[in-house]
């Protein structure tokens, strides 16, 4: 799809990859919408600002859609005068319910003619005219806050129909989160989640940091992703700044986020292979995952790699023998993941549990906005660094990885196939790494706005940024694809029993807090 055929003012923005800004009124946001999904566009992000402009009107509504050719479109729908509300858009893009839900309650904006109207960050516990990201509040006032109110769950009668509720607390160390299933015996008739417990009040925050300062807030919003949210926020930031990276940042920039795919591919090859009972898996997963981690502690100076990235290059180089470390330990992990991919494979109670369980079709995914890792195991072949690749992976030409079943099996298979990816890459970027400075900073900090858009090991990350003079946020708003991936899970357990739902949920493995879900 060509941008003029939704006949929008539209003009280019200035970012690695191909990204158009618009501003339109409620019927062109509705119209874009509607042609967007006509031509298998997909919803990226959607959230709201607050500007405190009295007058001129003070909220706009924001959404980014990743179009068909490759490109992003960013358009802002401002509400003039004291609207507050704005036309829906999940009966077109149903993962967009729960976007809306937030800003309705973070900004009190409402979107009309919802199904789901329902609170979703809200839990019952603020009150009525209480709206953390207004300009007007400071997220430390002291108010008389009202009882807590239990959240209506959709209930499902018949014969024989009962309901498991589990958690927002759990048995476990993982965070909080409430699984509501309605079941028949053993068999799962519906689920719906209710999340949102671990919400920490990023976007408040980031309006309290000066923009230089931004990426080591990014880096924190999910620790297992700390290297995709600060490159999305320093692309962002450099954007709007108008900064230009080195060559060799970028590539070690690249190397980071590899190195961090192959992390967590191996500490969820391991935890799926204890869901279903095999132990072994768990033992020798980890341990490749903890020489991995070390040798990031060695090179990086910190396990995740946290504040490695930051505006304008890195934070570190690389030498000769950190070269030989990453490529020698490339060969070693590369070996025992085809051996142990061999043993799972060849394991008839692992197959048992994986084939055919939790499978979502290519139909649902595409219809459910289902993206980056879960998607590609649906057969759905989204992935940013081929999509709309940035430096340096406009000349890396990632080999994308893919399977059409759609079930638990599929999303083992394709974490096998990413870290094998992974480690092609990861050699030839040490290999072909370019001479040069590490960092270019420059003292230019002008007013603007930016984005940036990363392949995270769960999908794509997006940042949206706004900046005023004199280093200082206006908005940030960082988007994580659990967000589209979580409404999928309620329908991936259908038919399944309820003892599958820890390996079901495993083989997704979505985050509970990023971002502040």
């Amino acid at each position: 799809m060509d941008i003029p055929d939704l006949e929008l003012n539209v003009t280019p923005m200035s970012t690695p990859f191909p990204l158009l800004h618009g501003e339109v009124d409620a019927d062109e946001w509705l119209t874009a919408a509607l042609a967007i999904a006509e031509n298998h566009g997909r919803l990226v992000a959607l959230w709201g600002s607050d500007s405190h402009r009295r007058k001129s009107g003070r909220f706009t509504l924001s959404a980014v859609y990743a179009l068909e050719n490759g490109k992003l479109l960013w358009l802002d729908l401002p509400l003039s005068g004291q609207l507050v509300n704005y036309p829906d858009i999940s009966g077109i893009f149903p993962y967009a319910a729960r976007m809306q839900r937030a800003v309705a309650d973070l900004l009190g904006l409402h979107a009309e003619g919802a199904v789901d109207a329902r609170p979703w960050l809200n839990h019952g516990t603020w009150p009525a005219d209480y709206f953390p990201l207004r300009r007007e509040f400071t997220g430390t006032e002291v108010r008389a806050w009202p009882p807590v109110t239990d959240y209506p769950f959709v209930s499902v009668a018949g014969d024989g129909v009962h309901e498991i509720a589990v958690g927002p607390v759990h048995a476990g160390i993982i965070e909080p989160g409430h699984f509501r299933f309605s079941v028949v015996g053993e068999k799962t008739l519906r689920l719906e989640e209710r999340l949102g417990y671990a919400h920490k009040g990023i976007d408040k925050r980031f309006e309290h940091l000066p923009a230089s300062q931004g990426h080591r807030l990014a880096g924190r919003i999910s620790g297992d992703s700390t290297v995709a949210y600060a490159w999305a926020y320093c692309m962002a930031l450099e954007a709007a700044w108008g900064w230009q990276v080195p060559a060799r940042a970028l590539w070690l920039r690249a190397l980071m986020l590899e190195r961090e795919r192959v992390a967590n591919h191996l500490g969820d090859l391991g935890a799926l292979g204890n869901d279903a009972g095999f132990t072994f898996g768990l033992s020798q997963f980890m341990r490749l995952k903890e020489d991995w981690l070390r040798l990031n502690k060695i090179l990086f100076g910190h396990r995740f790699m946290m504040d490695c990235i930051a505006p304008g290059g890195i934070a570190f180089d690389l030498d000769l023998a950190g070269v030989e470390q990453i490529l020698s330990q490339c060969e070693v992990i590369e070996a025992e993941v085809y051996e142990l991919r061999a043993i799972y494979d060849d394991h008839a109670g692992l197959q048992d549990r994986f084939l055919g369980t939790g499978a979502v079709s290519a139909e649902l995914a595409a219809r459910l906005g289902l993206t980056g890792l879960a998607a590609r195991s649906s057969d759905i072949a989204n992935d940013v660094r081929i999509d709309c690749p940035c430096a340096p992976y406009d000349e890396l030409m990632v080999n994308i990885a893919a399977h059409p079943e759609g079930d638990v099996a599929a999303r083992v298979a394709v974490r096998f196939d990413e870290i094998i990816e992974s480690l092609r890459l990861i050699r030839q970027i040490v290999r072909d790494l370019p001479v040069g400075a590490i960092a270019s900073r420059s003292s230019k900090m002008p007013a603007g706005r930016g984005a940036g858009w990363i392949e995270g090991w769960r999908g794509g990350i997006f940042v949206a940024l706004t900046v005023a003079k004199e280093d200082r946020i206006t908005r940030c708003h960082a988007h994580d694809p659990s967000w589209q991936n979580w409404p999928v899970l309620e329908y991936a357990v259908i038919g399944d029993i309820v003892p599958d739902f820890p390996l079901i949920n495993k083989s997704f493995n979505l985050s509970y807090s990023g971002h502040d879900l």
